[in-house]
């Protein structure tokens, strides 16, 4: 057979085959996906994982919440982290542009990274993309300082992932206690440190105060007035502090 004969039918060859096996899952064109290796590299089998979990998660977040910004960047590290508190993966979203989600997978967490990626990287993902959505992030804050702001928006992103995932972490679990801490909150300065009452320990031993007492707040605001938690996704944290009845 003579060689311009056998370029097409390889060609053709080509085409069917690829139609019988398509390649793996394509990223929306409204996400882009990069992985940080450094000391820590994922494994060849991770990393299909992990991109099906975000694509997914990014494809339901974005039918939920109309105003997740059209372009995502979304960078995942290993780490060696203890992050057991949250099932293994933790995350930051910050309004650059495009608009980021940085995400820390703890190979330290059960069984390791494949463990970390399926009891937390869906309900971390859930939880910064309603960031993203919201205009909650360290750069470009929508909201301005203020551990008030932090309550509230730190709770809505909680009870989302909640609610959408069924994921939920001890780390986010409130009591009865809570009622008060709303108040004692509400009360702090301006300049109040954000590590001791959000995201770190308290220097009288509470713990992820703001998620917590945002869980608790959330909770109650949609059971006084009603609202779903995407309908209270779209009002002020004044508002929402208002319908919970502080």
């Amino acid at each position: 057979m003579k060689l311009f004969k056998i370029i097409p039918f390889i060609f053709l060859v080509f085409i069917i085959s690829n139609c019988k096996n398509p390649s793996k899952k394509s990223e929306p064109i409204s996400l882009r996906l990069d992985f940080k290796e450094g000391e820590n590299k994922f494994k060849s089998l991770e990393k299909p994982l992990i991109r099906k979990v975000i694509i997914d998660s990014e494809t339901e977040v974005r039918k939920l919440l109309p105003t997740l910004p059209d372009s995502i960047m979304v960078i995942v590290e290993k780490v060696n982290w203890d992050l057991d508190a949250v099932g293994g993966v933790t995350g930051r979203a910050e309004r650059n542009s495009p608009p980021l989600v940085m995400v820390q997978i703890s190979n330290n967490y059960r069984e390791g990274v494949i463990d970390s990626i399926y009891s937390g990287l869906k309900a971390t993902i859930f939880h910064e993309f309603h960031h993203l959505s919201r205009g909650w992030a360290i750069q470009d804050n929508k909201f301005g300082p203020g551990i008030p702001n932090a309550m509230v928006n730190e709770g809505l992103a909680v009870v989302f992932a909640e609610i959408y995932t069924g994921t939920i972490f001890g780390a986010n679990a409130y009591s009865e206690e809570a009622d008060d801490w709303v108040q004692e909150i509400l009360d702090l300065p301006l300049e109040a440190s954000y590590s001791d009452w959000v995201m770190g320990e308290h220097p009288d031993g509470r713990t992820y105060i703001g998620y917590r007492t945002g869980n608790f707040l959330i909770r109650k605001a949609m059971a006084e007035s009603g609202k779903s938690i995407i309908e209270l996704s779209e009002r002020t944290p004044e508002e929402i502090v208002k319908l919970a009845g502080y």
